[in-house]
């Protein structure tokens, strides 16, 4: 096969998505592979996660800077050492300044917990429950300096339940999060999703063939 997109993932938490893109990236055919991950928070269980899978794990605290733009400028540095051609933001707890954003530019994804554009920023299981939405969702999209903007390269939709709280519609979210992460990834590597504009086209990507009820009767 040709060579693989090499992918950095930033995170801050638990990685509960990197571990996604790490058991995917796991398998030699997958065309993305993940050189470094890089956390803002030393401890951070996804370092755990990363070093159990093989991969270099960098930590780089926020703390330690004047400002975002002295972090963000070593953050750069570090992914370009590692050779990174893709950044994934995989819980990663820090606003990004425009400068960052820009640098790299249609070669930073992000997933984010509703279907986007609803629902931005946080909270978005409980607010989707006081909408009284009936499906709600999580997005893999690339990142824009705008907050939880971008051109959106998979969705996944969730049922709003009856007896829902919270927690219950977060875990079934997360759910899905885990799935579409690893397929967007695929996307980018292979070379279907290709931004145009404020859009991602989409080539040789099958689609669902059937509409969602909720609820059904």
């Amino acid at each position: 096969m040709t060579s693989r997109l090499k992918v950095g993932v930033l995170v801050s938490g638990r990685g509960s998505n990197l571990q996604a893109l790490l058991d995917a990236c796991g398998d030699p055919s997958h065309p993305a592979e993940i050189v470094t991950v890089i956390s803002n928070v030393p401890g951070a269980y996804a370092l755990e996660r990363a070093a159990k899978a093989g991969v270099p794990t960098q930590t780089i605290d926020h703390k330690g800077f004047s400002g975002r733009e002295p972090f963000e400028a070593a953050l750069t540095a570090a992914l370009e050492s590692a050779g990174v051609q893709l950044v994934c933001l995989a819980g990663f707890m820090r606003l990004l300044t425009p400068g960052f954003v820009t640098h790299w530019h249609d070669r930073m994804i992000n997933i984010h917990p509703s279907l986007l554009p609803s629902f931005k920023g946080l909270h978005t299981h409980e607010r989707a429950l006081a909408a009284g939405v009936r499906f709600h969702g999580c997005t893999v999209h690339y990142v824009r300096a705008d907050m939880d903007a971008g051109p959106i390269i998979v969705q996944a939709a969730v049922p709003v339940l009856a007896d829902d709280d919270a927690d219950a519609l977060g875990a079934r979210v997360l759910e899905a999060e885990h799935r579409i992460y690893p397929l967007a990834l695929r996307l980018v590597a292979e070379g279907k999703a290709v931004v145009d504009g404020e859009r991602v086209l989409l080539r040789d990507a099958g689609g669902p063939d059937h509409s969602l009820v909720n609820p059904l009767d």
